[in-house]
């Protein structure tokens, strides 16, 4: 093929027919679902993820040995509004509640 036979296949006529327009609930199905999968792939499980982290705040409780999220383990000494009091090993410290993300064990006995 010759560059002008290529050039010529590759126009458009000019008088081509206008496109059909469909129903315009036609994009709206595929928009309903992507937002439904959406939903069920992401929203729910981080709702979901945020009420088991508040009920494991709401249950923890002196002498519970727990984790943060930075790593440390210990146990709870003393439970505050916003901040807990663990010790670790011989280390005393003061965290806030949202960085417990694990109860190892529950107790009711505190270690000194």
């Amino acid at each position: 093929m010759h560059l002008n036979e290529i050039l010529v296949l590759g126009q458009v006529p000019a008088a081509a027919p206008a496109a059909q327009q469909g129903s315009p609930f036609g994009l709206l199905v595929p928009m309903v679902l992507v937002f439904v999968v959406m939903y069920f792939m992401m929203i729910r499980p981080q709702s979901q993820q945020r009420k088991a982290q508040a009920k494991l705040l709401e249950t923890l409780k002196s002498g519970d040995k727990v984790v943060t999220s930075s790593g440390i383990v210990g146990v709870v000494i003393t439970v505050k509004d916003s901040t807990v009091s663990i010790r670790s090993a011989d280390a005393k410290m003061e965290v806030t509640k949202a960085s417990v993300v694990q109860i190892l064990e529950s107790g009711t006995t505190i270690v000194s």
